[in-house]
C-alpha cells in the first residue's frame, strides 16, 4: 500500500489523540487538527466481527498507531486510520481553492468521456454535460455499473473521479493503475486526505475536507450526520 506508506510518512506524530467518534455514516479523529472519513457501514456489516477490535482504549493509542489502523482489513478500523491521518495533515491553505468537486469536474469533463467511483449526490448534474459517464459503485443503484466493470471502463475515460474512500478499502491503486495516462485523475470526499503526496501516484487534484471548527463537526457525526450534513467544515480542493 504505497500511497498509505507516502501519507504517513509524511505526518507528524507529535499530536495527542484527544477524541474519536464513529457515526453510521461518518469517523472523526481530534489530534492535532480534526479529520474525517467515511465509515462505510454498508460494506463494513458484511465484514466478520469484531470490527473493531479494541474499542474503549484506543484512545490511549498513540496517534501514530491510529493512523495505522488504515492498514486494516476491518473497514471501520481502517475509517478510523484515515480520519487520524486526516487529522494530522497540515494543509497549506494557500494552495487550495475553495472549488468543489462537482464544478472542477464539469470544468475538465465537458463534453468528455468521464468515469466516477462512488455514486454522488452530483450524478444527475454530470449527465447533462458529460459526452459519456460510467458510475461505478459497489453498491450500484439504478444506471450505475458494478465495481467489476471498472477495468473495462477507467481505462476509456479522460476524466476520473474516485471516492477517497478507495484508499480506506485498499481498492485506490488499483483504480489509479487503470487510468489513462492522458486523464485528468480527481481524487474527492470526505476521506480524501489535502495531501501533495498524492500527485506523485496519478492524482491531478484533490478536493477534500477540512475542519475548522471541531466541537460542530464532531457533533455531527456523533449524531449520525452524512457528508453533506456536517457542519464546521470547508471543502478545498489542491490542484497538482
Amino acid at each position: 500500500m504505497r500511497i498509505l506508506d507516502g501519507l504517513i510518512s509524511a505526518l507528524e506524530f507529535d499530536s495527542v489523540v484527544r477524541d474519536i467518534r464513529q457515526g453510521v455514516f461518518y469517523t472523526g479523529v481530534l489530534t492535532r487538527n480534526c479529520g474525517l472519513a467515511a465509515t462505510l457501514p454498508r460494506d463494513a456489516l458484511h465484514q466478520e466481527a469484531p470490527l473493531v477490535k479494541e474499542p474503549g482504549i484506543l484512545m490511549e493509542k498513540s496517534a501514530l498507531e491510529l493512523a495505522h489502523l488504515a492498514y486494516s482489513s476491518s473497514l471501520l478500523e481502517a475509517a478510523i486510520g484515515m480520519a487520524a491521518i486526516n487529522s494530522l495533515l497540515k494543509i497549506d491553505q494557500d494552495v487550495c481553492l475553495e472549488l468543489n468537486a462537482a464544478e472542477l469536474i464539469k470544468d475538465k469533463g465537458d463534453g468528455k468521456k468521464i468515469a466516477v467511483v462512488g455514486h454522488f449526490p452530483f450524478i444527475p448534474r454530470l449527465r447533462e454535460y458529460a459526452k459519456e459517464l460510467w458510475v461505478i459503485e459497489k453498491n450500484p443503484k439504478k444506471g450505475d455499473f458494478g465495481e467489476e466493470m471498472a477495468d473495462k471502463l477507467i481505462p476509456q475515460a479522460e476524466v476520473v473521479a474516485i471516492t477517497g474512500s478507495a484508499i480506506t478499502n485498499h481498492t485506490i491503486e488499483h483504480l489509479l493503475s487503470l487510468c489513462d495516462s492522458r486523464a485528468y485523475v480527481i481524487l474527492l470526499g470526505g476521506s480524501a486526505p489535502l495531501s501533495p503526496i498524492l500527485f506523485d501516484y496519478g492524482v491531478n487534484a484533490v478536493s477534500g475536507t477540512m475542519v475548522i471548527d471541531s466541537a460542530v463537526a464532531l457533533r455531527c457525526v456523533s449524531e449520525g450526520a452524512n457528508f453533506r450534513q456536517i457542519k464546521g467544515v470547508v471543502r478545498l480542493t489542491m490542484k497538482k
